[in-house]
Formats: C-alpha cells, structure tokens, sequence
C-alpha cells in the first residue's frame, strides 16, 4: 500500500517536472480563430505556479505554529491514552478512550495547541467521559500537568 501511494506521488512528480519544463511562452489561438495565416500571437502570461513552488516557504493560513515543549508534553502525559488523529499542522491531538494509571474512569481527550508561546493560553484541553462532559477541576489538572512537563522540558532542553 505504501509503495503504491510512493509509486503515485513519483509518477505526479515526474509529470510536474516535464510540464514545467516547457517554454514559458504561451501562444494565442488568434490565428487560427480568425482563418488568417498570420503569425501567431503572444498573450500575455498569467501568474501560475511551478514545481519550484513547493520548495519555497509560503505563508499558509491552515498552519499554526505550535510549541514543540507543549506539543511533547500532551503527548507524555495523556500516554495512557490511544491517539487517534494527531495533527501538528493545525495542533490538533484526539485520543480515545483510556483509564488513567490507579484509575476507575475512561476518559478521552481533545487538545489544541494554537500558539508557539510557552504559555497556558496556548493550550486547550477538552476531557470527556463516557457519561458525559468531565469535571472541569480534572480538566484543569490535565492542563497543568502539561503544562509543568513542557516547562521541564524546555528546562531540560538548556534553552531557559
């Protein structure tokens, strides 16, 4: 399957390559429309993009710059969880449901990390139980742990 999907992304990259290595003019059809044997017509090029373009950083609205100590520490502390979407491009972490260590009830967690800042208003976390929405001291708690295990791993990583 995965080679597959290799196979597919080389065979469109190939293609790019031999499109965008034709002329970068573009002739007009005003000759032929027209019945004339004239000489065709150069019109004017349009902005486009080429292969080169993926190679270039871009600004994109989709991406949130996330923080790297936060990103690591959600996924540290919510282990005991099993993740199901993780998406580090809009900082997004779901997981499904799981018992905590010494624990009796099944949780699931949502986490949004939406700023680059080492900060509590970078992070969001929703916690749900089977029954319901979980108490939001618990939430808090999720949210500090993290919070603390980001601060020592920037402690850790020498750059405080």
């Amino acid at each position: 399957m995965n080679t597959v999907r290799s196979m597919k992304i080389a065979a469109i990259l190939v293609a790019s390559l031999a499109v965008s290595g034709c002329s970068g003019q573009k002739i007009g059809f005003g000759a032929l429309s027209s019945g004339k044997a004239s000489a065709p017509q150069k019109v004017e090029e349009e902005q486009g993009s080429t292969i080169w373009d993926l190679f270039r950083k871009q600004e994109n609205d989709n991406v949130i710059a996330v923080n790297k100590y936060i990103w690591t520490a959600a996924i540290e502390v919510l282990d005991f969880l099993p993740i199901q979407t993780i998406d580090p491009f809009t900082g997004v972490i779901a997981t499904g449901y799981g018992t905590p260590p010494n624990g009796g009830r099944a949780y699931r967690a949502t986490v949004l990390i939406d700023d680059p800042a080492l900060d509590a208003r970078s992070l969001t976390v929703a916690l749900q139980t089977r029954g319901g929405a979980a108490p939001a001291a618990t939430t808090r708690a999720v949210e500090d742990a993290i919070l603390s295990r980001a601060r020592q791993l920037r402690i850790q990583d020498g750059r405080f």
